[in-house]
């Protein structure tokens, strides 16, 4: 079995309107919404066996908080395709992942991952800033993932924690 992890990086800060979307961080409520989610994902326990996040600063700093609360030692993969993805491109970086890898965490952005939950589960809503999907496959190989055998486990959102 494969699980995937996918969250959504928080608040960001809207003050300079006029900065590169790509350069836009987190305000001080989304660094702490994410500090609360990557605590409370760590209870969880998950064994994190890869971390994937877009190179975009404020998915970065998501990617180093959640590794620093998830003892994480491992190197973060930044890859710059989560960085405005289409669901093909989020597949195919998905299905490329050594199968050495079960538990796998991406971090990026909507409305990419949201589109990736349509289209593996059949998701109805759009997946909120800082929440948390858990998504398993009955697989033993990432190229093996498509929505014939994707469920979801868990849908965890920063109201509910």
């Amino acid at each position: 079995m494969k699980k995937l992890f996918i969250t959504v990086h928080s608040t960001t800060n809207d003050e300079n309107p006029q900065d590169y979307d790509y350069d836009t961080a987190l305000s001080q409520k989304g660094l702490e919404e994410t500090i609360k989610m990557a605590n409370y994902f760590s209870s969880l326990n998950p064994n994190i066996d890869l971390i994937v996040a877009s190179p975009a600063v404020r998915t970065r700093k998501t990617a180093d908080i959640f590794a620093e609360n998830l003892n994480y030692k491992k190197t973060i993969m930044l890859n710059e395709v989560l960085y405005m993805a289409f669901v093909n491109e989020l597949i195919e970086t998905i299905t490329y992942t050594y199968d050495s890898v079960d538990n796998l965490l991406i971090i990026g952005h909507n409305p990419s991952l949201t589109a990736l939950a349509v289209t593996l589960l059949g998701f109805k809503e759009r997946v909120e800033s800082g929440a948390i999907l858990e998504i398993n496959f009955d697989c033993d190989s990432w190229i093996d993932i498509d929505k014939s055998n994707a469920k979801l486990v868990k849908y965890i959102k920063l109201g509910d924690i």
